[in-house]
């Protein structure tokens, strides 16, 4: 599950409110063990995203770096790059 959770900090362009809620999703998806939580659990469940997306985004709009921000495309094909290593390719088999 957590693997679905990326770096969001110093990115251009900066992550948007989507990308941190997803993150935040797959986060509390981690930590209580549900992908779908019951009925008398789902309140608990979305107030949880909704609050870990908050102090998410405070985090990010918070923190300074001296580095240049990286290209979300270039960081998305190094990604996929390290996934065909990984699992192969149709093209490889």
């Amino acid at each position: 599950m957590c693997r679905n959770i990326r770096p969001l900090f110093n990115f251009d362009p900066p992550a948007t409110d989507d990308e941190i809620h997803a993150s935040s999703l797959q986060y509390v998806r981690k930590v209580s063990g549900f992908t779908k939580p019951s009925q008398a659990n789902q309140a608990a469940f979305d107030a949880a995203v909704e609050e870990v997306a908050r102090v998410t985004r405070d985090l990010v709009d918070a923190l300074v770096t001296h580095s240049p921000a990286k290209d979300r495309e270039v960081e998305a094909q190094k990604r996929r790059a390290a996934a065909a290593k990984r699992f192969g390719t149709q093209a490889a088999r």
